[in-house]
């Protein structure tokens, strides 16, 4: 007869005091893309993007959050509206209360409204803070708007 034919030995409390206990699970902490769109947007993205801004020295715009008619086609939507010092503006639009929804851009120069509307970050699978962030700061700065160019 082979020892494995026997039955395995039954484990003591001593035994089972002297195994080390499992590591405890460490819970990943939720992204910043995980809290509610009014949240997210005021409490996240307004700021990170006025940081965003200032590195490059220039003005500052003054940001706000609304819920309001999309400029040029005037559908629903919420958007982000910068106003810089002198009166340019942009707007950044969600057609839904959410950051992975579709998204458009608008700019204005002074004394204009804008007219054309173009497509945001359509071709991007997840949207992150800090993809949003970089977008818009780079296309501000395409137009020359921040910083001294």
């Amino acid at each position: 007869m082979s020892d494995s034919a026997s039955p395995a030995p039954n484990p003591t409390k001593a035994d089972a005091a002297s195994k080390p206990a499992p590591a405890a699970v460490k819970v990943k902490p939720p992204a910043p893309e995980d809290k509610p769109f009014g949240e997210f947007i005021p409490q996240l993205f307004l700021p990170a993007l006025i940081k965003e801004i200032n590195a490059f020295g220039g003005d500052a715009p003054q940001l706000s959050f609304e819920q309001g008619p999309m400029p040029v086609v005037g559908s629903p939507c919420w958007m982000v509206l910068g106003t810089f010092p002198g009166g340019r503006r942009f707007w950044l639009c969600f057609t839904e209360a959410g950051i992975s929804s579709a998204k458009t851009f608008a700019l204005a120069e002074t004394g204009s409204d804008p007219s054309l509307l173009e497509s945001f970050l359509i071709d991007e699978k997840k949207t992150t803070l800090a993809l949003l962030i970089s977008r818009v700061v780079s296309r501000l700065n395409s137009q020359k708007w921040l910083g001294p160019n």
